[in-house]
């Protein structure tokens, strides 16, 4: 059973990076990955705003609740045992820092990717996004 649907950025070469690894973690198929760039996005999900979904990290429960940012990444990872990598990043007092960090780096993920890649945004995309293929997609 699908744990959680995380809504990324499937032209952000560092986001589809980041998704890939928790796809190939994902043994138990916990998470569903859904890009906010694909075609028919807003028809499928029409609770979330991609605009939004850009600009901050959404993620959903089974339930309808939506957790977003940093919160997401620390949920995510924690779903594959890794959530220790994220665990200090939401503590108080760091958590505040952190998040403002988060969202500089939302605001430029395309250039950090850039700086970091020497891509900003993926050429490959596709209906699917960018170098995930259809075979290791959680999206069915």
């Amino acid at each position: 059973m699908t744990e959680l649907t995380l809504y990324y950025d499937g032209q952000c070469p560092l986001c589809v990076a980041e998704v890939t690894q928790l796809m190939k973690r994902d043994k138990d198929q916990k998470m569903r990955m859904v890009d906010i760039q694909e075609p028919g996005f807003t028809e499928r999900y029409p609770h979330i705003d991609p605009q939004a979904a850009s600009d901050i990290l959404h993620a959903e429960y089974p339930d309808g609740r939506i957790i977003l940012g940093l919160d997401v990444a620390h949920q995510a990872w924690g779903l594959v045992g890794k959530g220790y990598l994220y665990a200090p990043l939401r503590w108080p007092v760091i958590r505040w820092f952190a998040d403002k960090a988060y969202l500089w780096f939302a605001r430029n993920r395309y250039k950090v990717s850039g700086w970091l890649t020497g891509k900003e945004r993926c050429d490959t995309c596709g209906p699917k996004g960018c170098s995930i293929d259809d075979a290791s997609s959680n999206d069915k």
